[in-house]
């Protein structure tokens, strides 16, 4: 799969290429986000200097982590679920279920968006500045403790993406609802704890915004403890399992176009 996942990789950026004034278009809307971004919380700031114990910069990070995680999305993630939900209602889905290699992994690395990863950069760009401006003091453990709660963030995110789009198995009018996350998405931009407690939840246990976003965040600027990290990897298995189970009840039931 790895090998496959490499290959989609080289034909994306074949594809990707041929358009290239497209790295300048992401570029300049990269520049024009995280500048609004910016904005908005030097207003905030300018009337407060803390919002629910978190420092500009802290916010920042989180920010950086944000539009990191953006970048990920919207390159690998959101195109391979868009594509995934046109199968599905066009019953096109035939041409990735008889290829000879699992199904589920085969649909989830087929398109790649590669200008989308200039978030991913911007996103570290912002992060490091912040971390900078804080004068954090990072050892090896808070960057191990990063890396391991982004990976399990990102895979949380796809998961529930993932769940969402084989919903369309079951459910005709699924067109928007890729949409509606990019709006929930937003949340993240700002710490989960600054939310009142039943969006808070929501957005951590049902749409898992906060553990793709804050707690990778926490682990670099505050002291983030082990039982996090082991309540995202339990709920990481637990969104992959549901993922994996409606995958396989809905080609079960899929009738494509060579039905």
């Amino acid at each position: 799969m790895i090998r496959l996942a490499w290959l989609y990789l080289r034909i994306g950026v074949q594809n990707e290429m041929q358009y290239r004034a497209n790295f300048f278009v992401q570029v300049l809307q990269s520049v024009i986000a995280i500048g609004v971004s910016i904005t908005g919380l030097l207003v905030i700031f300018s009337y407060t200097s803390q919002l629910r114990g978190w420092s500009i910069y802290q916010i920042l990070a989180v920010m950086g982590v944000y539009t990191l995680m953006g970048g990920f999305v919207n390159a690998i993630i959101q195109p391979n679920m868009q594509q995934l939900l046109g199968d599905i209602q066009q019953g096109t889905l035939d041409f990735a279920l008889l290829k000879p290699v699992d199904s589920q992994g085969i649909v989830s690395v087929r398109v790649v968006r590669i200008w989308n990863f200039v978030d991913v950069f911007a996103g570290a760009a912002v992060l490091v500045i912040a971390l900078l401006r804080m004068q954090q003091n990072i050892g090896g453990l808070r960057v191990l403790a990063f890396a391991a709660a982004l990976m399990m963030g990102g895979l949380l995110l796809y998961s529930f993406l993932f769940i969402v789009t084989t919903s369309a198995f079951w459910f005709i009018r699924m067109e928007n609802i890729l949409q509606l996350f990019e709006g929930l998405y937003q949340t993240g931009r700002f710490p989960v704890t600054v939310y009142p407690n039943w969006l808070r939840y929501g957005l951590t246990f049902l749409i898992p915004i906060a553990f793709a976003v804050t707690v990778p965040s926490q682990s670099l600027i505050q002291n983030l403890s082990i039982s996090s990290l082991m309540i995202e990897a339990g709920l990481l298995i637990l969104f992959a399992f549901v993922a994996r189970i409606f995958w396989k009840i809905g080609i079960h039931r899929y009738s494509g176009a060579s039905a």
